[in-house]
């Protein structure tokens, strides 16, 4: 018996090789997709694991700020505990040393690189969770705007106090670039001291503002710091979550 072949119409061989040639192209742009996704949530990770290191590193540049405004505080209280006993408890040269290194003016810098680098590269919308979405965003954004804003208020006043109080005591320091955490210690050299103005209102006014700003600043830096715990947590949470 012969066998009978196929014959198939140009037409419709040409429409089966179109559409072999068009599945073949849409497989591989399925496979793209798929590879790209993947290769985007791999950065993803990359900058999340980033991002904990840059957490880690603020949380420790907050707590040296606070020990420094701890250090002013006791300062502060130190000079106003010798004011009400009429100077009293404190010779001239230790009252003026510590003055001089009475320093609120300290500012936390955030380190941003990594969040503006998520924010332009689209990879923290491929963020999970939206409460660490969120903190990041309070982070990066209102915190850092307050910090902004109270940061100027205090530079501001703290270049008048300053003034003010090298003026009155005539002083002449040094500086100790070495000492301290951030940016060194002043050092009393030679002074005029003026025991009306040291006992005066204005100066204890001064004091008493500056404890004030320290305190308040503490508390927006402590703010940061549970931001910062918090989203270093729900990083670690969403990176153990990719892996399984």
């Amino acid at each position: 018996m012969e066998t009978k072949k196929l014959v198939l119409s140009p037409y419709l061989k040409y429409t089966i090789e179109g559409l072999v040639i068009f599945a073949s192209v849409l497989f591989s742009f399925y496979l793209g997709n798929l590879n790209q996704t993947e290769a985007n949530y791999q950065l993803k990770n990359t900058y999340l694991n980033d991002l904990i290191v840059t957490l880690e590193d603020d949380i420790n540049q907050i707590q040296m700020v606070i020990d420094e405004l701890n250090e002013s505080e006791n300062k502060i209280n130190l000079l106003q505990n010798d004011i009400e006993k009429n100077h009293l408890l404190l010779d001239d040269h230790k009252a003026l040393s510590s003055a001089i290194q009475i320093n609120i003016a300290l500012s936390f810098f955030p380190k941003k690189g990594v969040f503006n680098q998520m924010i332009s590269t689209g990879t923290f919308e491929l963020i999970a969770s939206d409460e660490l979405q969120s903190n990041l965003l309070e982070i990066y954004n209102h915190l850092n705007e307050r910090n902004y804003a109270i940061s100027n208020e205090i530079d501001s006043w703290n270049i008048n106090f300053t003034d003010q109080m090298y003026l009155n005591f005539n002083i002449r320091a040094g500086y100790d670039m070495m000492n301290g955490e951030f940016y060194g210690k002043e050092k009393l050299l030679n002074y005029d001291f003026d025991k009306s103005y040291y006992l005066s209102k204005r100066f204890n006014g001064y004091l008493s503002r500056a404890l004030i700003y320290s305190q308040q600043y503490k508390r927006l830096l402590s703010n940061f710091s549970e931001a910062y715990k918090k989203s270093k947590a729900l990083a670690t949470q969403e990176l153990m979550l990719d892996q399984n």
